[in-house]
């Protein structure tokens, strides 16, 4: 007999940790989306009907752009931004 383990073992649904910071985080991505020129692809189509390649490009940005805050904050300086 051949284990056959669990669809989705070891992840969980989607739970927001922190609820006020959901608004905050869909600015961000707003802001991030319309740097990159596809705030008006998001109107027109809706964030759920984007290509893996948009929501990729704002995800990567959105990390980019928290990690250099985080990095900052860190050595109690400013970013260059």
């Amino acid at each position: 007999m051949q284990y056959q383990p669990e669809r989705n073992q070891g992840y969980e649904t989607k739970r927001i940790l922190v609820p006020e910071a959901e608004q905050a985080m869909e600015n961000f991505k707003n802001e991030i989306a319309s740097e990159l020129g596809l705030s008006q692809r998001i109107q027109t189509v809706g964030f759920p009907n984007m290509t893996p390649r948009e929501t990729g490009q704002i995800g990567g940005q959105m990390v980019r752009r928290m990690i250099e805050m985080v990095e900052s904050s860190m050595s109690g300086g400013t970013t260059s931004r």
